[in-house]
């Protein structure tokens, strides 16, 4: 059965327990600061609970699910992204090169299952358990979770995926098989989220890589408050990455059309 004790002890929940109160998270002076609950089934139902409240799993093959909401939260906002000199050259030669693209949704369970594989400097194994690709790939199927993937000469060489509710975007993982593949993908990611007004990627916890690229910590409460705004917002139309949306990022001169049409006009920069 589940039990509850707020503010000092873990909240256990089975499948019929709603998550609690995020303020009954574990604080800094706990020894999991941010975990909010444990137990229960990783579902798309149990997915679309969470995330509309902040909360995500993340847990390895030896716990059950644990339900995280950490304080302070790690966020890129979009406008402000650093395009470091090296990614803008590393950009320009990708879109100049034939046989490199950017594709949605177009190989979701194989970016998941690549993130999963893909080792890391400081960790051993993946929280991306089985449990958590069945969920994910059945959120994908409802639209609901997405992938960007960085393709070359028709090889998946990089990408990243995340969740996209209303004006929100959640960033799950990233992986990479070629250098910069990864922050390709990214960087596709926040011309997309420009193009169509979101403003805030959520990033989950703090590490040097994505501070590198813009990211920081805002209080559990702001970023709350933000999904409070954008949760209910209109969607992106689709799911879809145009070439021409790296004028997003000032790459506008280098986005053609595959034949040239002087009334097409491409999309301002954001300011």
């Amino acid at each position: 059965m589940p039990g509850t004790m707020p503010g000092r002890q873990l909240t256990w929940i089975d499948d019929d327990t709603p998550l609690p109160p995020t303020a009954w998270a574990l604080g800094p002076d706990g020894e999991a600061p941010g975990l909010l609950a444990a137990g229960g089934h990783v579902t798309p139902q149990r997915l679309e609970e969470a995330y509309r409240r902040g909360v995500f799993p993340w847990f390895d093959p030896t716990s059950p699910p644990l339900w995280w909401t950490p304080d302070p939260r790690m966020v890129l906002p979009v406008a402000e992204f650093r395009l470091s000199h090296n990614l803008r050259k590393t950009l320009r030669r990708f879109i100049r090169t034939p046989g490199c693209e950017v594709r949605f949704d177009s190989a979701f369970r194989s970016v998941i299952t690549a993130c999963a594989a893909t080792p890391r400097d400081g960790q051993h194994g993946t929280w991306i358990v089985d449990e958590i690709i069945d969920a994910y790939c059945a959120w994908h199927a409802l639209g609901r979770a997405h992938s960007v993937e960085t393709w070359v000469d028709g090889e998946l060489v990089g990408g990243l995926y995340g969740v996209g509710i209303g004006a929100m975007f959640f960033g799950e993982s990233m992986f990479s098989h070629r250098t910069d593949a990864s922050k390709i993908a990214l960087a596709a990611l926040v011309a997309f989220c420009r193009q169509h007004g979101i403003t805030l990627i959520d990033c989950q916890q703090r590490t040097g890589h994505l501070a590198s690229l813009g990211g920081r910590e805002i209080p559990r409460s702001a970023f709350e408050a933000h999904l409070s705004r954008t949760l209910g917002a209109d969607p992106p139309p689709s799911w879809a990455y145009h070439p021409q949306m790296w004028a997003q990022l000032g790459l506008e001169s280098l986005s053609r059309p595959a034949a040239p049409d002087p009334a097409s006009a491409l999309p301002p920069p954001c300011a």
